[in-house]
């Protein structure tokens, strides 16, 4: 028998999905609409007069003005904007750094502002409401989730606050998963790992817990723990358990180990995010790959991987991207990241709609 809580969840799953559709079916116009949106925001900002961002009228001219950058490359304008100084990248000050820690740069800090921040959950949400309106399985909503996510403790500093990325989210869980969400906040704030995992065992082993989500080494962490306390599978000691959320890396490696710790089939839905933004999501469970998110801020260009190092590679848009070549993502963002190098390469598994999978990080 559904609760009511789950019984809801199917039809408003099923309009997001609706929404959803809407823009991955109009691909092209979505991203141009989100290019012009950028363009016009940003004008008036440091970096848009730099740039010239006034006299952008088409994805040709933001070529010739704007380069890729990587970012060391945009740190000037990071630096200054980590100081407090308003209007540098994006229009007044970021809501938030992200913190990350740089292969090359040491310390990184990514600017999260009023206008990409709920894009961030907005997508995270429509995975799980997609997986729902796919399968028609809602009943997890009423067990216990568990997000496995670093410390929500930020700190201010020139009128702006600065974490990690999955610690500034947990402040951004929806009301109604807040009865459901896993581990208590005392709990989440504990910054030593080990420390907090053992914590974290020992407060969900009597619940009754139906989604697990988070990067796969802290969840597999988390699992072995379990299987040590327990001496059973993870799929025995939570018997509801539905459905593994997981992101941030790439999962194959780890399938083999999961499945064991696990010891049952579990649906998972597999998510591409990072402090730069929301990029994608699996949309079903039949398919290799994750929708492309057109429709959250961000304006996508792609290079191809083996010419990424000549002396001026092709800057490509979605609508001439091919199956199959590996490219290296480029993303101009309502963050203020403009022509920005992630770093990620991806691979699209499908065009109609666009899925990607990461092909190298």
């Amino acid at each position: 028998m559904l609760s009511i809580k789950s019984a809801l969840a199917i039809p408003f799953a099923k309009g997001v999905r609706k929404s959803v559709l809407k823009w991955a079916n109009n691909p092209i116009k979505t991203q141009k609409k989100v290019f012009q949106d950028l363009i016009s925001q940003a004008t008036a900002t440091v970096f848009g007069k730099d740039h010239d961002f006034v006299s952008i009228n088409s994805y040709e001219d933001f070529v010739k003005r704007v380069p890729v950058r990587d970012y060391e490359a945009l740190r000037p304008y990071v630096d200054r904007a980590v100081k407090g100084e308003e209007d540098m990248l994006w229009k007044g000050k970021p809501l938030y750094f992200a913190k990350t820690s740089g292969t090359t740069s040491g310390a990184k800090y990514i600017p999260i502002t009023k206008e990409s921040m709920p894009t961030h959950v907005e997508a995270a949400r429509n995975a799980i409401l997609m997986y729902i309106a796919e399968t028609g399985n809602s009943k997890f909503v009423d067990g216990k989730m568990i997000f496995l996510q670093g410390s929500p403790v930020l700190e201010q500093k020139n009128g702006i606050q600065f974490g990690r990325l999955s610690g500034i989210v947990a402040h951004y869980v929806p009301k109604y998963l807040q009865k459901n969400r896993m581990p208590t906040w005392e709990t989440n704030c504990i910054d030593d790992w080990e420390t907090k995992v053992d914590a974290i065992v020992k407060e969900t082993l009597p619940e009754n817990m139906t989604v697990i989500s988070g990067i796969p080494s802290w969840v597999q962490m988390y699992f072995e723990k379990i299987q040590q306390k327990t001496g059973k599978k993870v799929g025995d000691v939570f018997k509801n358990f539905k459905l593994f959320i997981f992101g941030g890396v790439n999962y194959e490696p780890y399938r083999a180990k999961f499945e064991n710790l696990i010891g049952r089939k579990v649906d998972s839905i597999e998510l591409y995010p990072a402090s730069e933004g929301f990029f994608a999501f699996q949309d079903q469970q039949s398919e290799k790959g994750m929708l492309l998110q057109l429709n959250s801020g961000i304006f996508y260009e792609f290079i191809k991987a083996d010419e990424f190092f000549n002396n001026e590679p092709k800057r490509i848009t979605l609508q001439d991207v091919q199956l199959g070549v590996n490219y290296v993502m480029i993303v101009s963002t309502n963050a203020g990241l403009w022509a920005y190098n992630l770093g990620d390469t991806v691979e699209f598994t499908s065009i109609k709609p666009y899925r990607v999978i990461v092909s190298g990080a």
